[in-house]
């Protein structure tokens, strides 16, 4: 993460975050980083859908598409970057490992990840299987994941 974070301040670029399943884990991982209060501006943990709707996440696209999708991590990514006015943002959203009984879906361990660049107005969308035996081993594994593809896009 530190490679990422210098990258930020040398292009004197910002992020913020939106996240759900990695329970801010992201957010955590970047501000343990000397520098990160150059470039990180807002993490947002919204667990349930009741408070990314209260954070500006459509209802709509929630119902629609289920709180476990792209459509939705591109909103959590937009609204993050829009509250913080941030040149980059990250949404997350996902099952990981048992069914949630208030949102039907049988994507477990299945994890929907955008990187929103307000610059170029550019959604990065990725869906992934998380890996590992625990939920702390996958949390980490989705945030390395997002580490190098958050690297590749801002250099």
């Amino acid at each position: 993460m530190e490679k990422l974070v210098n990258l930020l301040i040398k292009k004197k670029k910002t992020i913020s975050s939106m996240e759900s399943c990695t329970g801010g884990m992201f957010a955590s991982e970047i501000t343990n980083i000397d520098g990160s209060s150059q470039v990180f501006k807002l993490g947002l943990v919204t667990y349930s859908n009741k408070y990314k709707e209260y954070f500006g996440v459509s209802n709509k696209i929630i119902n629609e598409y289920t709180v476990y999708s792209n459509e939705v991590s591109r909103e959590m990514a937009r609204v993050s970057s829009k509250i913080a006015n941030s040149d980059f943002s990250v949404g997350i959203t996902g099952m990981l490992g048992t069914i949630d009984p208030n949102n039907k879906s049988d994507e477990i361990n299945s994890v929907y990840i955008t990187i929103y660049d307000k610059e170029t107005n550019q959604y990065h969308d990725y869906k992934i299987k998380t890996t590992g035996k625990t939920r702390l081993e996958k949390k980490k594994n989705i945030i390395k994941y997002i580490k190098e593809r958050l690297y590749e896009i801002c250099k």
